[in-house]
Formats: structure tokens, sequence, C-alpha cells
């Protein structure tokens, strides 16, 4: 059950964001193990400085137009796994709403099964497996 905070500049249509959100989740389905039915997003549009992002670092430039996705997940996916998942991303953000490649950073985090609660304050991960 991957949870994904979408962070970016402030400005973006309710169209532009549901594409990207689209897609985000389309990319996942495809490529990175995840049921069409498991999607947890947040987006966040932040006033310009309030998203801080270095232009060049290890890639770019980046424009106003940068894209920070970080996922957490609980069952771990293979190297494969991701880099076929961040090539098919930004591939799919290329399409629709047009976001350039240079303009998006993924970031994975991994967490244990122990560590979710979906509701009620049980941990479902562990007590139901």
């Amino acid at each position: 059950m991957p949870f994904t905070r979408i962070s970016l500049l402030r400005g973006k249509s309710p169209e532009y964001l549901k594409t990207l959100s689209d897609n985000f989740h389309r990319a996942m389905v495809e490529t990175f193990e995840v049921p069409p039915t498991d999607r947890f997003q947040e987006i966040h549009q932040l006033e310009p400085g309030e998203l801080i992002f270095d232009r060049t670092y290890l890639g770019g430039p980046r424009s106003d137009d940068y894209v920070f996705f970080q996922i957490t997940i609980g069952k771990p996916r293979s190297t494969e796994v991701k880099k076929a998942f961040f090539r098919r991303l930004v591939t799919l953000l290329a399409d629709e709403p047009g976001i350039r490649p240079e303009d998006v950073m993924i970031n994975i985090v991994t967490t244990m099964r122990e560590d979710w609660s979906f509701a009620d304050g049980i941990a479902q991960m562990i007590e139901q497996a």
C-alpha cells in the first residue's frame, strides 16, 4: 500500500492535478505491482519559497514545473522494478500533463509491515497476516 506525497508549486488547474494523479497511479499499476484500487495520494501545492529545490543537482535544469513524489511503501521492490517505474512515470507525465522528465524527482521510502494502520487503530498488515 504505497502512500504518495506529491509536491509542486501552486497555480496548477484541477484538471492538471487530476491528470498528474491519474498518470502517477497508472505508472504504479503498470510497473510497481500496485493493485488498481490501491490509491492513496496527497497533493501539496506550495507558494514560491516554500518548495526549495536545486535547479541543476544531479539533473535538470529544473523549471517552476518541478514535481517531487515521495512514495512510502511497505513491500520492498527490486531495483529493476523501481527503474521501470521511474522510466514509465516520466514518459506518462511528459505525454500528459506535459511535465518535462528533468522536472520529475522521485524518492521511495520503505517501511515495515507493522508501521501501518489503515483504520480502527489496528495494525492490519500484521494482525491479518
